[in-house]
């Protein structure tokens, strides 16, 4: 019982921490100069699907685990897409 709240209390500190990474890269990116208007429209597009992925998520049933494993896989692509 206790083992699937401590994976999902990993995985959520794990998202916060590589969400901040993402923030940062974009802040700093933009910060330099090196922004794009693309960019910063994925910003706000990308968030609006996630939300509704993981509002279809749950409301099919789907647990909070799948929720930030969602989350973390999208979070991840943005820090692979961002360091090139």
């Amino acid at each position: 019982m206790l083992l699937p709240w401590m994976k999902l209390a990993t995985d959520t500190t794990m998202l916060a921490v590589e969400s901040q990474l993402v923030i940062w890269t974009r802040l700093s990116q933009a910060a330099m100069g090196q922004g794009s208007a693309t960019e910063n429209l994925l910003m706000v597009t990308e968030k609006v699907a996630a939300f509704a992925e993981a509002a279809t998520t749950l409301a099919t049933g789907g647990s909070a685990h799948k929720v930030v494993k969602g989350y973390r896989r999208k979070v991840r692509a943005n820090v692979k897409r961002l360091k090139r």
